[in-house]
């Protein structure tokens, strides 16, 4: 088996500058560098992590902790991290709770992080106060994905604008009776997008002087099946709404498909709208209010790098734009207005 010494002979360098060099220490010149690197892809040395660690302190490996890792949204952003983590030659640990509250304990409030991690992402949730003082003790960064957290490194967008952005465009249409899925606002894991979305959705209707309606209110649990759920609940009302909000694509298209199966016509008997741009949204012209997801991941893995690359970082709260997309699945209600496209 090839070892450093082997590496060092053939470049005839010492060991101790051959490890600088493949670690991304300073002190070494980029030629030497590209020059040891390439000699020891040639020879097949592989450098031992745990070595390397003990070496410097650091592990080059980042833990993102995702709710539920089979999800769209959060592996897109778990996508955009690792492409950047992998680029400056960092490992992904991925820690998937999985919606379960022992898991979220198991990972907060023990030891499992110390000493495994450089630096923490956490998506979509909002830690406690004992999980933000577990977090503190660790001393390494932490960026928070989807969740508003002051004096914290947070990327995000305005869950709370993204859906009056959606009712707006309902509402400009013509719809009166518009209802609404979404998902639990209160659980184990306390996600803050559902709440701000449901917020968004009550705001605009206020703002336009109708009232809410809690029977128009329905949980999709963030699913396809949990939006075809809602949507026939919603759907088989006598007094069924004209317009359907969903605050994510995937209800939305759960909706749609609930709507096909009870012989109505989109958007000519239902309007329907969603929030993400989700990679099936165009394939099923569905109108939505587009986040970047993909770079929400992107710019997390750039803030923690850039905390463990500069004594002087200061955590900074980053708000992405979101935007309306408008296709085919919204226009105005059957006998007025205009079509939405």
């Amino acid at each position: 088996m090839t070892g450093i010494k082997d590496v060092a002979r053939e470049v005839e360098m010492s060991t101790a500058t051959v490890s600088r060099a493949l670690r991304g220490l300073p002190g070494v010149s980029e030629e030497t560098r590209s020059r040891v690197r390439e000699t020891a892809r040639r020879l097949g040395y592989v450098p031992s992590p745990s070595a390397a660690g003990l070496a410097t302190g650091q592990t080059r490996t980042v833990a993102v902790i995702v709710p539920f890792v089979t999800r769209w949204f959060f592996a897109a952003v778990v996508q955009g991290a690792e492409e950047v983590l992998r680029e400056r030659g960092y490992d992904l640990l991925l820690y998937n709770l999985a919606g379960d509250p022992s898991a979220r304990h198991r990972v907060f409030e023990t030891s499992l992080l110390t000493k495994r991690v450089d630096a923490v992402l956490v998506l979509s949730l909002k830690p406690s106060p004992d999980e933000r003082a577990r977090l503190e003790k660790l001393g390494r960064p932490v960026t928070i994905v989807g969740a508003d957290l002051p004096g914290w490194a947070t990327v995000r967008i305005d869950d709370h604008l993204a859906a009056q952005t959606a009712m707006r465009h309902l509402l400009d249409l013509g719809h009166e009776r518009i209802g609404y899925v979404g998902g639990a606002t209160e659980g184990v894991l306390d996600f803050t997008a559902p709440a701000a979305r449901l917020a968004g959705y009550r705001d605009a209707l206020l703002e336009a002087g109708r009232p809410t309606e809690p029977a128009l209110e329905a949980n999709g649990e963030f699913t396809v099946s949990g939006g075809m759920r809602a949507g026939r609940e919603l759907l088989q009302r006598p007094d069924r709404p004209t317009a359907v909000f969903a605050a994510s694509d995937e209800m939305a298209i759960g909706v749609l498909r609930a709507a096909r199966e009870l012989g109505l016509a989109v958007p000519e008997d239902l309007s329907v709208i969603g929030i993400d741009d989700h990679e099936m949204a165009a394939i099923f012209d569905l109108t939505t209010v587009a986040q970047p997801v993909h770079e929400q991941g992107r710019v997390a893995a750039l803030q923690v790098l850039g905390a463990l690359a500069r004594r002087d970082w200061e955590p900074e709260q980053v708000l992405l734009p979101t935007r309306l997309v408008v296709r085919r699945t919204t226009a105005s209600p059957r006998g007025g207005g205009r079509r939405g496209r």
